[in-house]
């Protein structure tokens, strides 16, 4: 049932592709859908879009792992678009720009900080491209049994030719028809979770005082070394011997196999939050071994809400919008859209506290909702259910991929190459295989936090420089330039650090680990510093006017 769910959802996508293709004859149509999507169908898109495979899996095993703290995610994710709505939207796409890079350089005249641009929104691109791989292709090895680098390799081809056939017009309509697709596939089954699991198991899942217990006697597989911390004496099997752990720590080997009774308590993992412990109660984040929980929030808003604002695959959809008006108008529709969806995420990771605790002892907390109904229902729905949200999960990751690969098509073939139609289609193939090779050493990476990165770099690069350059007459391209490098660097020297295992603990883990409330600042301190020791270009006072043109006078554009 799976593979069948799977395949449907591809073909379709595929077919949308094949069928816009007769509408796709310039640039114009390739990137920007010849500007004439509507309010209601650009908002379904921006949220089929926006409500990635990474954001719904990674939030929903972030919640299993490290406590309800990570629900401040999905509040950032979707207030991002309150600042989107307020201070980018209409005054974008009345820039008339087709990309970010293109209003970069009307806004400053400045072929340089276009390509700095550029490479900003490749960076942005391809990082957050990799966690959609690696999404994809957990869900092919669990469910089909592809091979990990088999089934990366082929998401990747999917994904590729559905662009490459039919640009954002394809985009449009596939991200449109897929948030329907993810909205029905994961919250039917959600809600049956919830009637399965009755009175005692809700209370249990949101009421976690006093630890979490083994509701059936079982097996734990390690495959990596694990440090455990038993509150209480507990009788377990080990590799077919039978021991019994007093309180404190244990050292569990790569590759045992460890029994737990039913009605055994779940022993803390060293450096995570006790699962139901008073810090996963607390609604703090409690990432990087639970340093400085209040900082890590904070920052982690500020990656959010103002990433969101700077990511170039949610501001090139503003473009396809008729006018500003309609640009805001659609902005306004997915508000609703991802308030209703995100949801889910956390009905997933409360439930799976209780159903599926292995996963917090192994760490593929990624899967809970993949895995989910299988453990509450049991067979023939559980499995039934399990092959939905899979087939949803797999929608969320072509509507993303979608998105990303075009903008970073248009980052090669448009913005740093000036190239035609026929190159952006090239670039496409390009893009799927940078993001590919980057996902497949990946792969041991928590999909949530490769996420954050993506919009700790954005927010410390973009969105600084659209606020500024829409709202800051005295803007330079040198200042400009100069903040997207310092954040950039600043940002991704930390998701570096991070992926590498070279953050030490305490304040430089915590600092490393959430880098945007300081790489944020950094950035914007760089470009108005820069700035006033120069002049702005000479022009901008123009495009500066058109932007800021009042609604009441803005023409109405129908049809």
């Amino acid at each position: 049932m799976i593979i069948a769910l799977i395949s449907l959802v591809a073909l379709a996508a595929l077919g949308i592709g094949m069928f816009s293709v007769r509408v796709v004859r310039s640039t114009g149509d390739f990137l920007v859908a010849a500007r004439s999507v509507s309010p209601a169908l650009n908002g379904a898109s921006i949220a089929g879009e926006y409500l990635s495979l990474a954001s719904f899996l990674g939030v929903a095993g972030l919640v299993l792992e490290s406590g309800v703290g990570v629900f401040w995610f999905p509040v950032g994710f979707t207030a991002g678009f309150l600042v989107l709505l307020v201070a980018v939207a209409a005054p974008l796409r009345r820039s008339g720009a087709y990309t970010v890079p293109d209003f970069v350089e009307n806004r400053l005249g400045s072929p340089l900080a276009r390509r700095l641009a550029g490479t900003a929104v490749l960076l942005i691109g391809w990082t957050y491209l990799v966690p959609q791989f690696q999404g994809a292709g957990r869900i092919l090895a669990r469910f089909v049994g592809v091979p990990y680098p088999s089934a990366v390799l082929l998401a990747g081809t999917v994904v590729a030719v559905t662009v490459a056939l039919g640009g954002m017009r394809a985009a449009t309509y596939v991200q449109a028809f897929q948030y329907a697709v993810k909205l029905l596939f994961l919250a039917v089954p959600a809600l049956a979770l919830i009637i399965a699991v009755g009175p005692a198991g809700r209370s249990a899942a949101v009421h976690p005082e006093g630890g979490t217990q083994f509701r059936q006697a079982t097996t734990v597989e390690f495959r990596t070394p694990a440090a455990l911390e038993v509150r209480t004496s507990t009788s377990v099997t080990v590799d077919d011997r039978t021991a019994t752990w007093a309180p404190g720590r244990h050292a569990v080997a790569d590759g045992s196999r460890v029994r737990f009774p039913r009605g055994a308590t779940v022993p803390e993992v060293r450096g995570a939050a006790e699962l139901g412990g008073a810090d996963w109660r607390t609604p703090l984040l409690h990432l990087s071994g639970g340093a400085h929980p209040l900082f890590q929030t904070w920052s982690l808003l500020v990656a959010t809400v103002l990433g969101t604002a700077g990511l170039p695959h949610i501001l090139v959809r503003l473009h396809t919008s008729p006018d500003g008006r309609a640009a805001r108008r659609a902005v306004v529709v997915t508000l609703a859209l991802l308030g209703l969806f995100y949801l889910a995420p956390a009905v997933y990771g409360l439930l799976g506290r209780t159903a599926v605790p292995q996963l917090y002892l192994t760490g593929p907390t990624d899967t809970v909702a993949l895995v989910l109904p299988a453990a509450v229902l049991g067979p023939p729905w559980g499995a039934a259910l399990s092959a939905v949200v899979a087939a949803g999960a797999y929608a969320a990751f072509l509507a993303t991929s979608s998105g990303l690969l075009l903008v970073i098509a248009g980052g090669i073939g448009h913005d740093l190459l000036t190239g035609s139609l026929r190159d952006l289609r090239v670039t496409v193939g390009v893009g799927a295989a940078v993001g590919v090779l980057l996902a497949l050493p990946a792969g041991s990476l928590e999909i949530s936090v490769v996420v954050g990165w993506a919009f700790a770099i954005s927010a410390s690069t973009l969105c600084p420089l659209l606020f500024l350059g829409i709202w800051w007459r005295g803007l330079t391209a040198a200042g400009a330039g100069a903040g997207m490098v310092v954040g950039g660097v600043s940002a991704a020297g930390a998701a570096v650090a991070s992926a590498l295992g070279a953050a030490p603990a305490g304040w430089p883990g915590a600092l490393l680990g959430q880098p945007a409330a300081w790489s944020v600042p950094l950035a914007f301190a760089a470009m108005v510093v820069v700035s006033r020791l120069g002049r702005p270009p000479v022009g901008a006072e123009d495009l500066m006017l058109a932007m800021h043109v009042p609604e009441s006078a803005e023409p109405v554009r129908r049809g």
